[in-house]
């Protein structure tokens, strides 16, 4: 499975700290990220990993940046990306499993502990492809304004 990992100046760290975690465990993992703490814009690295995730070079996204909404935002405007601001366990294992999310984003100031562990559940639950689920995303992929 490859991994993109986006993060601005902010979240730095804790996309090594996650980078690594993930290569230990087997994942390919690739960088959209910065690699220093230089000002940079978030808005960059959100496109770049939702693009990536739309044209099926990666197969799911996480984004660091200072509070996880600045790239959560940006990153759905890529179309067919569903990226879910997370701050828990429980969030990531319903943004999977209702909303078939293919992007998470989450605050640098995340624990590394629970970083981690909401990883492992982001990229462990399944979708549940059951009819009222797959009609809400459909909606949300076939919306255009």
């Amino acid at each position: 499975m490859k991994i993109g990992i986006g993060n601005d100046h902010h979240g730095v760290r804790l996309k090594q700290e996650i980078s690594q975690y993930l290569i230990d465990k087997g994942y390919e993992v690739v960088n959209f990220g910065s690699d220093t703490k230089e000002n940079v814009d978030y808005t960059k690295y959100a496109f770049q990993v939702g693009e990536a995730v739309r044209d099926h070079k990666i197969d799911y996204g996480i984004l660091i940046c200072g509070s996880g909404i600045g790239m959560s935002i940006a990153c759905n405007k890529v179309h067919h990306v569903r990226c879910a601001k997370v701050n828990n366990v429980h969030e990531v294992e319903m943004t999977r499993r209702d909303n078939d999310a293919n992007v998470i984003t989450m605050g640098e100031q995340t624990p590394t502990s629970l970083a981690l562990e909401m990883v492992d559940t982001f990229l462990n639950t399944p979708f549940m492809n059951i009819e009222r689920y797959q009609k809400r995303v459909k909606e949300i992929d076939e919306y255009d304004n």
